[in-house]
């Protein structure tokens, strides 16, 4: 091992776990992703803390959860105060790199309200130096596009719509107008190229984002010819939506307000109305989306390998959130399933290859990450971070404090989407949920509407809600418990190990998780 280190932080959009062949998708083809993982360690139950973008982003960026750093919804904005990854990685010497996007919108209290940060969906996170960024508005793509020559249509977005002048907007077979060598994807990784060969010899971390899997679900030739329709996983969905809708009053207001218009340029109807032969095509192009994404991180992996930088880097591999597709007749991260929580993580430790292609079963979150790739440089990780460094797991350990649940979070509050409070009658501060869950049970807790509960193993698909059974009371009010117990647990503590002293200040946190 050289002697100094880099990190790439590779954060892909939307991408679910179950997507992952080393994770059993076996209809997916990623040789480079399959790569990493024969190179580090695959976790098989890791879940975002948050959703959508901007909450899932501000929790794997700042170490905390949704109840701590309260950006709750996109276009929230993330108070000033919370350290962060990029404002950590300052401190020790390092100037990190951002590509892609964050869906950070900036503390008001620190500029005016003309910002144009104010007028779009975020930004980039302060502390990070864009090197390809994305935000806002997509700006710097479509300017790669015009300095490349390609001739943008007036509608700038319409790039996205299947090729041909008779295309019905919609799910389709047909590819994208835009070619494979001038997507989104393509201009991430030629950004990533041009930073990793201008950097010199100094240390480097590099956030490289992807947009992709993210709709609209319309790939470039060749991806969308890449898989079969019917060679995709079927949903999982109760016979008719209407039958999901019973189960919950979230779940209703969903299913009825979910619009296909939002996944594919110019379509309409609503997400429900999906037949299996629509999903399944979905399914086919969000597959050959990955693997565009496989395909072009190849290229980053090779010039690392070729520069002999591979041995010097850690890889940490994620997405922000998952992807419905289909399932419960949803599409989108929204509410309490998996689909939209459960997510791919590799980290390939060069320090620690003793378990490399293994896969890691215990329990992780996204808040891991901030205090993994700290540790791992020799930062300090800050106390307030909700998380734990993942290295010991990496390494084969098994640290007695491990948790033993897996913990997420939504709110619902209407800021720019929907109107759920206004449907479900309910004042906006009481649009949110929580859930624990473990291999057996899974609870979800509402401020203000009834819980769920599901038996995981008699019923994986969660389609029996088990909260208003006599028989489970007992388990209900026990993870009902275990959920409030996590929320007292992790209350804001930036400044609780600290206390004033007869010598003066004194800083009484011994190791992370210290309670004395």
């Amino acid at each position: 091992m050289a002697g100094r280190r880099n990190v790439l932080l590779v954060v892909v959009d939307q991408w679910r776990a179950d997507f992952v062949p080393a994770l059993g998708a076996g209809f997916l083809r990623t040789p480079n992703l399959d790569r990493l993982c024969a190179a580090g360690v695959t976790f098989a139950n890791h879940v975002t803390t948050a959703v959508p973008c901007g909450p899932a982003r501000a929790s794997l960026l700042t170490g905390l959860y949704l109840m701590n750093h309260r950006a709750v919804q996109n276009t929230v904005p993330l108070d000033a105060r919370h350290m962060n990854l990029g404002k950590a990685l300052r401190r020790i010497g390092y100037d990190p790199a951002l590509i892609g996007y964050t869906t950070t919108t900036p503390d008001p209290r620190t500029t005016g309200p003309r910002d144009p940060r104010f007028t779009y969906l975020g930004d980039l996170m302060d502390g990070f130096r864009g090197v390809g960024a994305f935000e806002p508005t997509m700006d710097g793509y479509f300017g790669w596009l015009a300095h490349q020559g390609y001739k943008l249509p007036a509608r700038r977005e319409d790039i996205w719509l299947p090729e041909g002048m008779d295309a019905v907007p919609g799910v389709t077979d047909r590819p994208s107008r835009i070619p494979a060598d001038m997507s989104d994807t393509a201009y991430f990784t030629d950004r990533a190229l041009t930073y990793l060969k201008g950097v010199g010899d100094k240390p480097w971390f590099l956030h490289l984002g992807y947009y992709r899997p993210h709709p609209p679900f319309i790939a470039p030739a060749p991806y969308h010819a890449m898989y079969r329709p019917e060679d995709m996983p079927a949903p999982m969905r109760a016979e008719t939506w209407q039958a999901e809708a019973e189960q919950h009053p979230l779940l209703d207001f969903y299913l009825r307000g979910i619009s296909q218009g939002s996944f594919f340029h110019g379509a309409g109807g609503a997400a429900s109305a999906l037949d299996e032969a629509a999903i399944r095509q979905m399914r086919a192009t969000y597959c050959g989306l990955i693997s565009e994404i496989d395909d072009n991180l190849g290229r980053v992996f090779d010039y690392l390998d070729a520069t002999g930088q591979w041995d010097d880097t850690m890889i940490v591999f994620t997405s922000d959130h998952g992807e419905q597709l289909g399932d419960h007749y949803l599409l989108g991260k929204i509410g309490y399933h998996d689909e939209s929580f459960r997510i791919p993580l590799v980290v390939k430790n060069p320090d620690a290859t003793q378990r490399d292609g293994t896969i890691e079963t215990a329990f992780t979150e996204s808040v891991d990450i901030v205090p993994t790739i700290l540790e791992w440089l020799g930062g300090e990780i800050p106390a307030a971070v909700d998380g734990r460094s993942l290295l010991p797991l990496v390494a084969g350990e098994r640290p007695e404090d491990r948790r033993d649940l897996l913990h997420y979070e939504y709110d619902f509050r209407d800021v720019f989407y929907s109107q759920p409070e206004t449907a479900l009658r309910l004042p906006m501060d009481s649009c949110s949920l929580c859930v624990v869950q473990d291999e057996r049970y899974k609870y979800v807790h509402f401020a203000a509407l009834p819980p769920l509960f599901f038996d995981l193993r008699d019923d994986p698909g969660q389609f029996r809600n088990l909260a208003e059974s006599p028989e489970h009371a007992s388990l209900v009010m026990h993870y009902a418990q275990k959920a409030l117990s996590w929320r007292l647990t992790h209350a804001e503590r930036t400044l609780t190990g600290f206390r004033a002293a007869p010598g003066g200040l004194e800083d009484r946190r011994i190791s992370k998780g210290d309670t004395a």
